[in-house]
């Protein structure tokens, strides 16, 4: 269901997002928004963050990972090859 919502403009060129539009672009503050114009008007969207923000969120790692380990966890992702021609 589409529903019209309104904002005013500051100023200095600001709006403020109403609390519902928020949530559903699930934004907060220092969130970027991209307006992407079209024929019909402009989309409004949450922009992806910057793959760099996610430098340092998981930690260092203390157990290196073997490169056999890694062709391990590889094999266990593909399908038989079986499977994969009948998916074909």
């Amino acid at each position: 269901m589409i529903l019209p919502w309104h904002a005013t403009l500051t100023r200095k060129g600001q709006i403020t997002l109403p609390k519902s539009i928020r949530e559903r672009l699930d934004v907060e503050a220092g969130d970027r928004i991209e307006f992407i114009e079209s024929e019909q008007g402009f989309l409004v969207v949450s922009a992806p963050r910057d793959i760099r923000s996610l430098r340092g969120i998981v930690g260092r790692l203390t157990k290196r990972v073997t490169i056999e380990t890694m062709n391990r966890i590889e094999k266990m992702g593909r399908m038989p090859s079986s499977r994969r021609s009948a998916r074909a």
